[in-house]
């Protein structure tokens, strides 16, 4: 009687921390998801995916106050899905590492493939322009890599230096006009911004249409070149605050 009561509560003890064992494991895995939960904070990691930003240009770029966007990345980096840096009189943040760009990318194919909402959205914001490409994003990233057409860059500057595709040209979309005389004539130009959600490819291939050039939009931003291994390189630091992935 008294060893079957040993084996009893040994039993117990065993199954008391299997019990621990997942439920602390799946809590940390909810802390993951808890930080991904707002709809501005994964505005702020796409932001981030582009490269590192103050505090002061995240809030700008996403239109909320200074103190909404640092509530934002606080969440985010007890998540350790971020990382600051003092920088001057500033705080600079950035990536943790490429796999957060990895499961953003992830969770955003995951909502397009899953929630109608999402197609329905970009088709209703994009139902008046022309440029909504019917080439597929694949094919025309496999001949920017083959370097069948000349590429662009059309985010800013900042952007481009931390982290772009191999052989892309830079030039932001509010200098394009100006600079039309930098692109090569007779040749397909491909421009590509941060990704589908972002608007400026479009309003570069617009521009360039227009100027008689033979252009094309690719919806793949840096996170989507990484997860496609595509070649990316940076000239003044990388998204990310390991260059893993990242030449230089």
């Amino acid at each position: 009687m008294f060893a079957y009561s040993i084996v009893l509560l040994n039993t117990a003890t065993v199954t008391t921390k299997k019990r621990r064992f997942k439920d602390s494991s799946y809590g940390n895995l909810a802390r993951i998801g808890k930080a991904f939960a707002a709809p501005k904070r994964l505005e702020l990691l796409e932001l981030l995916c582009q490269g590192p930003r103050t505090v002061e240009a995240l809030a700008n770029e996403a239109e909320v106050s200074i103190a909404n966007a640092s509530q934002h990345l606080r969440h985010l980096r007890a998540a350790r899905l971020v990382e600051s840096e003092k920088s001057g009189q500033y705080v600079e943040y950035r990536l943790a590492s490429e796999d957060v760009a990895r499961v953003f990318v992830a969770l955003r194919s995951l909502a397009e493939a899953r929630l109608l909402e999402m197609d329905q959205v970009a088709r209703e914001y994009l139902r008046e322009r022309k440029y909504f490409e019917p080439v597929e994003s694949a094919e025309l990233l496999r001949r920017a890599n083959a370097g069948e057409v000349v590429v662009i860059d059309v985010r800013p500057a900042s952007e481009y230096d931390a982290g772009h595709l191999v052989g892309a040209l830079s030039i932001p979309a509010d200098e394009l006009s100006k600079r039309l005389g930098e692109v090569p004539c007779g040749q397909e130009i491909v421009a590509y911004c941060r990704g589908p959600y972002c608007v400026m490819a479009l309003d570069a291939v617009e521009t360039l249409r227009k100027a008689g050039f033979r252009a094309h939009r690719l919806e793949f931003g840096v996170p989507d070149f990484l997860v496609r291994g595509a070649p990316v390189e940076g000239n003044s630091g990388a998204p990310f605050s390991s260059t893993h992935g990242v030449s230089r």
